[in-house]
C-alpha cells in the first residue's frame, strides 16, 4: 500500500507525497550535502536534517 503524507515546502505549503518514492529519490539524487528537489511546483531544501525527517517519517508508517 502507498502512503501518501503532507510535508511543508520551503514556502511552507503542505505538498502531498508518496513517502516511499519520495524517500529513494532523495537517497538516490540527494544523498549528500545541501540540493533544492522540485515537486509538483514546490521547492525543498534537502540537507541531512531534511534526510533524517522523511526517513522518521517513513519508519514511523511502516
Amino acid at each position: 500500500m502507498t502512503k501518501k503524507v503532507k510535508i511543508k515546502d520551503d514556502k511552507g505549503q503542505l505538498v502531498e507525497v508518496n513517502l516511499k518514492s519520495f524517500n529513494q529519490h532523495l537517497e538516490e539524487y540527494h544523498a549528500q550535502g545541501v540540493s533544492i528537489h522540485e515537486e509538483k511546483g514546490h521547492y525543498f531544501t534537502v540537507n541531512q536534517n531534511f534526510r533524517d525527517k522523511i526517513k522518521q517519517l517513513l519508519d514511523s508508517k511502516l
